[in-house]
């Protein structure tokens, strides 16, 4: 097969991307966007074995049947709840191929060329960066790392490391000496567990979001160093929609990037002003008897909803709410849970219709006109304090309006404060009752009660 005949089955595969993308911008079309994506990579990757003058094709072919056979089997074994944990590994494989690229191409004295040397050394800094930075956030997401790990002088080391690594970059582009190219790649895994081990959870949706966006320039750069169109477009297709969604994040919780890396949430931050008011408990009958009669409700999912599981009772709540003529929606923050669409995702695999869940900005004017804001294992995306203390950490962040509500019942596992550590003024609020419990259990209680008020 010739150069131009594989450029042309590339072109092909670049325009499924882009139209897979796409899809993947809607729930509806989401499944058909993975297919045709999932489809023009195998396509690609079997184009690539018939690249004139390519070598070590058994070497390659024993690497793709090994990590697919891992990949099936981490796609069939691994739960809904643990997917941020899976984005996160996979991020990081994405960044470290690219930075293996650029570690071949430079041991093997293959680039010649000022501008692919400057290309691979930009591929090998950021995929470097972005894999041992997906590590940090694979074992804070899996509970491994429990605290954020902060340097005295924080964004100063930040600084300093930055600035060696990229002075080495430079050495590494003009004399590709060995063991500047050594160092290089060291420091620059190591910059990548300095910069994200202080982030905390608060931030961690925006964080994956971002080395996402990391992998896919290091894919890209690197796909110029090895001539290879579809890395090309591929890596710039997840680079530039990466680096949207983070801004979209960021947006949504009204942080900088910036002030995400250098200013970050570590989950020991308090708020400035004193909470007044007691936290009031109720029972699981109250709660069913609240919802039971009310005309409607609104459901506001967070990450306790995911780590109890109980998105599949949650949507047999509904059913019965439904049932007694409840008006029930969904209203999903854009930063709720570990990664962007978290919730929605786990809502989607336990039946909930996609013409139920709402984004922020469609549902925030409802809460005013409604009788029960459920809020199970949310915390920062609905506390009240964002608007009113110019002292918290999350001042300014859009929330959603559960407070505004005639009634709000917070599902919750204790006490404590949330993921960020900051304490939640909608606790405290004389319209708000307490359920505790874990998220799995407590619905399952409200719903044995609820089918005794039918």
């Amino acid at each position: 097969m010739t150069f131009v005949l594989v450029n042309a089955v590339y072109l092909i595969v670049a325009v499924s991307f882009i139209f897979g993308l796409k899809a993947m911008s809607s729930p509806v079309t989401a499944k058909r966007g993975i297919f045709w994506a999932g489809i023009g990579m195998a396509v690609a990757t079997v184009t690539t074995f018939f690249i004139p003058g390519l070598h070590n094709q058994w070497l390659m072919l024993i690497a793709l049947i090994i990590g697919g056979a891992v990949a099936v089997w981490l796609g069939r074994t691994v739960k809904m709840t643990d997917m941020p944990q899976m984005v996160a590994v996979y991020n990081g494989m994405g960044g470290g191929a690219a930075a293996l690229i650029a570690a071949m191409e430079f041991a093997g004295g293959q680039i010649d060329r000022p501008v692919t040397a400057i290309m691979a050394v930009l591929g090998a800094l950021i995929g470097s960066v972005a894999f041992s930075g997906s590590i940090v956030a694979f074992l804070k997401l899996q509970g491994i790392m429990k605290k954020a790990l902060t340097l005295p002088g924080q964004n100063l080391a930040n600084l300093v490391l930055a600035l060696v690594v990229v002075v080495l970059g430079v050495v590494v582009v003009l004399t590709q000496n060995p063991v500047a190219v050594i160092f290089f790649f060291l420091l620059a895994l190591l910059l990548g567990v300095v910069l994200v081990s202080p982030i905390g959870g608060a931030d961690m949706p925006v964080v994956i979001s971002l080395l996402n966006a990391f992998t896919g320039l290091a894919v890209g750069f690197e796909g110029y160093v090895l001539g290879n169109p579809a890395l090309i477009i591929a890596g710039i297709v997840v680079g530039a929609s990466g680096t949207l969604l983070t801004q979209l994040m960021a947006k949504a919780m009204n942080r900088p990037i910036r002030n995400v890396i250098f200013t970050p949430i570590t989950g020991e931050a308090q708020a400035g002003g004193q909470i007044e008011g007691t936290m009031k408990e109720m029972s699981p009958m109250d709660a069913a008897a609240a919802m039971r009669y009310a005309e409607k409700v609104i459901i506001i999912p967070g990450y306790g909803m995911a780590v109890a599981g109980a998105q599949h009772k949650v949507w047999e709540m509904t059913k019965l709410l439904n049932d007694a003529g409840v008006e029930v929606k969904f209203a999903i923050h854009p930063v709720a849970g570990r990664m962007p669409g978290h919730m929605n995702v786990l809502l989607a695999e336990a039946g909930v219709p996609y013409d139920m869940i709402f984004d922020l900005d469609e549902i925030n004017d409802e809460f005013a006109q409604t009788d029960v804001a459920l809020v199970i294992g949310a915390n920062d995306v609905v506390n009240p304090v964002a608007r009113t203390d110019k002292n918290s950490p999350i001042y300014g962040m859009p929330i959603l309006n559960a407070d505004q509500a005639h009634q709000a019942i917070v599902i919750k596992r204790g006490r404590g404060a949330g993921y960020s550590g900051i304490e939640n003024a909608l606790f405290f609020a004389d319209n708000t009752s307490m359920l505790y419990g874990s998220a799995q259990q407590a619905v399952a209680d409200v719903v044995a009660d609820l089918k005794t008020l039918l």
